[in-house]
């Protein structure tokens, strides 16, 4: 799957009032993995810049002015979004400026004419509820280093959701495995044949103790996927499948 992680800067808070995009930062992941491929425009907005908005992402109405209008960029960010799942967080600000931009070309498209929308932040907010879920304190609950992250920057900002989007959803484990499975279906590889020596299998049982930190971790594991242990799920499929068996 095609995805974009993207985000974007703007002038204030709300598009109905005239607000208006003045960056957008894509980057191009396919089966969890970066292309290489960025999308980074300054936008002029032909308006000014709040305060508020100014303080957040430190992007000036002087230094806006050298730059082009969305109508002049408009055709080459949607050949790079097409088609592609959009991953945003927050992503109904960030659709909502989009689709106020593309309203005012000539001919009006709408984001969901063009890409499907994942939105990370109910998928945060569904994995931990009543937390804090900004892209900051995502950050640090998954480990991903922001500390060069004094303003916001719609490139900047994206290149971290993606981080954090993988720890997400599994994290580095399903990179690294990805990338073993390539090299397996490149490289053959001689594998050494073990014969394990006859004899008597010994079965060492778990003791209470070492059950108990075993279910706690589940419980643990549990709460943080909104039940969706895969452990539970085969545990309590055993007894079914043993009977299955033995009928």
């Amino acid at each position: 799957m095609r995805q974009i992680v993207l985000d974007t800067e703007t002038t204030g808070l709300e598009p109905e009032q005239g607000h208006r995009i003045i960056e957008i930062g894509c980057v191009e992941v396919i089966k969890r993995r970066k292309t290489g491929r960025t999308f980074h425009r300054y936008i002029r907005p032909d308006r000014e810049v709040d305060r508020g908005a100014m303080q957040v992402h430190g992007i000036t109405n002087e230094f806006l002015l050298q730059q082009p209008r969305f109508a002049e960029i408009a055709e080459e960010f949607l050949e790079f979004i097409s088609g592609a799942e959009l991953i945003i967080h927050n992503a109904t600000f960030d659709v909502a400026f989009l689709n106020a931009e593309l309203h005012r070309l000539p001919v009006r498209r709408k984001v969901a004419d063009l890409c499907s929308v994942l939105d990370t932040l109910p998928m945060a907010r569904q994995m931990h509820p009543g937390q804090r879920n900004s892209l900051d304190a995502l950050c640090k609950r998954y480990g991903v280093d922001n500390s060069h992250r004094e303003l916001h920057g719609a490139l900047l900002d994206a290149q971290i959701l993606l981080d954090v989007y993988l720890a997400m959803t599994g994290g580095q484990t399903a990179l690294i495995l990805d990338e073993a499975r390539q090299e397996q279906e490149s490289v053959v590889v001689e594998r050494e044949v073990i014969v394990r020596p006859l004899g008597e299998l010994l079965i060492v049982a778990a003791s209470d103790e070492e059950l108990a930190a075993h279910d706690r971790v589940l419980a643990a594991v549990d709460k943080a996927s909104g039940k969706k242990t895969l452990w539970r799920a085969l545990d309590s499929a055993m007894p079914t499948a043993l009977a299955a068996n033995m009928n």
